[in-house]
């Protein structure tokens, strides 16, 4: 009984492991793209980048970081000194019995001082 007890809590950890495997990516590449987002927001209030130019250089950073995103996620509106971006995108995930799809909205906005 002891022997099962162990083999179960070992199974246990071995499957925790696994989702950790599968979760942990798409959220640290997240957290990267989040933080490009920051910094293009605060570069492009002070240069003279055009939206597109924008919204081009964050689909290839997401590309870089296996981040499923296209041109109609990618929303950058600058005006003035005003510059504002915001994506949206969803990663599908295969949970051993349980599936999921993790929704991810980045998004910034800065104002020149």
């Amino acid at each position: 009984m002891a022997r099962l007890k162990s083999l179960l809590s070992i199974a246990v950890v071995v499957f925790g492991a696994y989702i950790l495997w599968l979760l942990l990516p798409p959220y640290y590449n997240s957290y990267q793209f989040q933080d490009y987002v920051d910094s293009e927001a605060r570069l492009n209030s002070y240069n003279t980048k055009t939206e597109q130019e924008i919204q081009e250089g964050l689909i290839k950073k997401a590309q870089e970081l296996d981040i499923p995103l296209t041109g109609g996620q990618v929303k950058v509106t600058k005006s003035g000194s005003e510059v504002a971006i915001s994506a949206e995108y969803t990663i599908h995930v295969d949970l051993p019995m349980h599936p999921i799809d993790l929704h991810f909205t980045p998004s910034s906005k800065n104002k020149r001082i």
